[in-house]
């Protein structure tokens, strides 16, 4: 028997199939029980306040700040790209719902979704998440008297970042900038086409025929030179620019900006990569990212994974299970020494007084910091101590605070699961990957808020 074109049916129907279904949403849907449970009020003067902080003026259109709010909290509580989530606010129902948009057909594309992203940052999502954990505690599911910390490791979406990868990386993204930031910089691209091929010939000598110590290193010093030699070029090049750099416009300002970028980045890489060559050991503040070079490496000492490539947080777990997150601005500003006193600040600024009780691990016990939380006013200050030192807690309180910092660990690793895209996230920036971890903070405390609000109320929660 034949079949109709398009694949559609042989039998015509006699009424066309609408296209406006009218099935309604559950009102035990995940997100709907979430939209029914926010003070949308308050939060959306709270991110107006940080939109406000961060623009020029306020000039322009009024931003559908209900919908991208609704689009961000969506994203939280399920890591997915920015053209999922618009396809599913402009299809899903549940998800319209969340964003306010039921009553109209109007939807916010990927670009706009990425460019209130880019806008809110990692401080703006850092105080939606505060907010979030402090409903929680009006709510009573959460208890600021007793508070956990802990520090965790951001690992990026990078490659093992060995100096011939570096190098490798380098020339590649190098030789595609310059083809675009303009003549002279296109007339460079022509002129060390020599060294571009001879970076390739390279690279492909020590993946596949540098066998031995000997050949690899031998290998990795002639890519070194080669490398020498296109950075002064491209020194020259970018002297010779001059002016010529402010007549640019769309992609070339962009791609001349990433020049300068990757000339400066090599400038203080090669030194590093020559150390090791010489040496054997790393460089202090080693560059371990061509396109993120303000990531950096952090000792763990774990079974199978001693090193993590990324950026270092601060985790504060309240009684109850909700989460907050404190960025390091470099790798030694979180060390677990300085995070135990950090934390109960984080909680005095939030609620207004220190926790009765704080527990943290053995990393952070020192007789100096006992001292310092005693006079932040904790009470009952439980750091794990160290060797054969007694704690400074009745055994009954002990048995408490190693319950709830047994427990720390199980919110960390639930944040780094799929689910919520803490861990090797979808960002190329430094700057994006620590917004992506506190919208993974916020979707885990908003998904947290949900259920308890459900199992207070008896219901089940539909949707996942």
């Amino acid at each position: 028997m034949a079949k109709s074109r398009g694949g559609a049916s042989r039998q015509a129907e006699l009424f066309p199939r609408s296209k406006r279904p009218t099935i309604p949403i559950e009102e035990n849907h995940r997100l709907v029980l979430m939209t029914d449970a926010i003070d949308w009020t308050d939060l959306l003067d709270v991110v107006e306040h940080i939109r406000m902080s961060k623009v020029k003026n306020g000039a322009g259109r009024p931003p559908h700040l209900r919908a991208m709010v609704g689009a961000l909290l969506l994203k939280a509580t399920r890591d997915m790209t920015l053209r999922e989530a618009e396809d599913l606010i402009r299809h899903y129902a549940p998800a319209r719902y969340l964003c306010g948009l039921t009553e109209t057909e109007w939807s916010p594309d990927h670009r706009t979704l990425h460019d209130f992203e880019v806008l809110l940052g990692e401080d703006g999502a850092r105080i939606i998440n505060e907010y979030a954990v402090k409903q929680a505690v009006a709510e009573k599911m959460a208890d600021p008297s007793v508070v956990v910390g802990d520090t965790t490791a951001q690992e990026a979406a990078i490659p093992y970042p060995n100096e011939m990868k570096l190098m490798a990386t380098f020339m590649t993204s190098l030789a595609s900038a310059t083809r675009r930031a303009g003549m002279l910089f296109k007339e460079f691209t022509t002129k060390a086409a020599t060294q571009f091929e001879s970076a390739a010939k390279k690279v492909r000598e020590y993946r596949l025929f540098a066998k031995t110590k000997e050949a690899r290193l031998k290998v990795m010093a002639e890519m070194m030179r080669i490398l020498e030699a296109a950075q002064r070029k491209l020194g020259q090049t970018i002297r010779a620019s001059g002016s010529a750099a402010d007549r640019l416009k769309k992609y070339a300002k962009v791609a001349h900006a990433k020049v300068l970028r990757l000339h400066t980045m090599m400038n203080a890489l090669l030194p590093q990569i020559a150390y090791w060559h010489r040496t054997g050991f790393v460089a202090a503040n080693k560059i371990i990212s061509v396109h993120m070079p303000e990531l950096y490496s952090i000792v763990r000492g774990k079974v199978g994974k001693a090193v993590e490539f990324g950026l270092n947080w601060g985790i504060t777990r309240l009684r109850g299970g909700f989460l907050l997150a404190t960025l390091a601005q470099d790798r030694r500003e979180l060390v677990d020494a300085r995070f135990a006193v950090r934390a109960v600040d984080q909680c005095i600024g939030l609620f207004g007084k220190a926790p009765r009780a704080y527990a943290y691990d053995r990393a952070g016990h020192s007789a100096k910091n006992i001292a310092a939380l005693r006079a932040k006013g904790v009470k009952e200050v439980g750091l794990a101590p160290r060797g054969s030192t007694a704690w400074s807690v009745s055994a009954r309180v002990r048995e408490e605070l190693v319950r709830e910092r047994a427990m720390v660990e199980g919110g960390i690793g639930t944040i780094k699961c799929r689910r919520y895209g803490f861990t090797r996230p979808r960002a190329r920036s430094a700057r994006m990957m620590a917004y992506h971890g506190q919208r993974a903070v916020l979707g885990f405390n908003m998904n947290k808020l949900v259920r308890e609000l459900a199992k207070r109320n008896d219901v089940s929660v539909a949707g996942s």
